[in-house]
């Protein structure tokens, strides 16, 4: 299959794939997300390295074409549909080991794809926010299912209540991240760690990961369900319409709980 927003290397039994929207800092659009799915549901590789081209990792989801675009209507689209984000379906259900290769911003969405690796592994510039509640919405099933996994009821509700950005030492710190390493070591570090899980017994690994999936894991598509039926809900209210407007007109937000 050939891709317009991402790239999909193979070297031997790790595959890496890079989002390739660097004037948009990595950002979703819906073609992003089919192309992200695709590429995940149609891998035979024993790890997969996911990363963003230099400047980001991922910024979340594309707002001017997503969010802003009167064309756009994910709101009513969730209403008839209500289940979890398909590229989110394939990343929590895979039995291929994960790698996030954090690069930089990680955010929004961006976050939630951080969120759904088995490892993440940070260059000193990332950056991590969950930022749903600052556009009126709540996040994607990962931050809800994964991220107090990761660092603790208490510090996620902080994270998710406020949309904080949070730098790499905090986020190793907290436990969001394994390591952080200099900028221009990331990508060869994440590869030998993949290349390392890549060289083990693949039947032995994917049965390990299935078993970390049935301990740790909630139904993910309960749990998406309850996520599309919320967002239907909050995509339509004048606090989404502020926080998306505040954030292209870059001025401070104001919410009135409608």
């Amino acid at each position: 299959m050939s891709y317009h927003d991402i790239i999909v290397e193979l070297d031997g039994h790790v595959e890496t794939i890079t989002i390739n929207r660097p004037q948009a800092k990595n950002s979703l659009t819906y073609r992003t997300y089919d192309e992200m799915e695709a590429a995940v549901r149609e891998s035979t590789a024993r790890c997969l390295v996911i990363t963003g081209a230099e400047g980001a990792f991922c910024a979340g989801d594309d707002v001017k074409q997503v969010m802003a675009n009167p064309d756009s209507k994910p709101g009513e689209s969730l209403a008839r549909n209500p289940r979890t984000t398909p590229l989110a379906d394939a990343l929590l259900h895979t039995d291929i080991p994960v790698i996030a290769a954090v690069n930089g911003a990680a955010v929004g969405w961006g976050m939630e794809l951080a969120l759904m690796a088995d490892i993440r592994v940070a260059s000193e510039r990332a950056k991590f926010g969950e930022l749903f509640v600052l556009r009126g919405l709540n996040c994607d099933v990962p931050g809800i299912g994964r991220l107090a996994d990761a660092v603790g009821r208490e510090r996620a509700a902080e994270l998710l209540f406020t949309g904080e950005v949070i730098d790499a030492p905090t986020a190793h710190a907290i436990g969001l991240v394994s390591r952080v390493v200099p900028h221009d070591q990331l990508l060869e570090t994440a590869s030998a760690l993949a290349q390392r899980i890549a060289a083990n017994p693949p039947l032995a690994v994917q049965a390990i990961k299935q078993g970390m999936r049935e301990a740790l894991d909630p139904d993910w598509d309960a749990l998406g369900v309850w996520v599309s039926q919320n967002l239907a809900r909050l995509f339509q209210t004048n606090d989404h319409k502020e926080g998306v407007a505040s954030f292209l007109e870059k001025r401070d937000a104001t919410y009135t709980g409608t």
